[in-house]
């Protein structure tokens, strides 16, 4: 539940009574540790593919050439 931000006292004491920016950073790190799991997957699936379906390419013309 939000609590209300205090009207008086210090610039500072107010910053760090104040909640609101806490769920905004929580589903940063989210978006930030799920964009890092896509990058990983998709890397790894890519390098799987290079070796596999461009090595065959490779051997099939390299034995066309001999």
């Amino acid at each position: 539940m939000h609590q209300p931000t205090p009207k008086s006292g210090h610039p500072w004491r107010r910053l760090l009574a104040d909640r609101r920016g806490a769920t905004a950073i929580e589903y940063g790190l989210m978006v930030a540790l799920i964009g890092l799991t896509i990058i990983g997957t998709v890397s790894a699936a890519g390098q799987a593919i290079k070796d596999t379906l461009y090595g065959q390419i490779v051997s099939a013309l390299s034995s066309m050439t001999k």
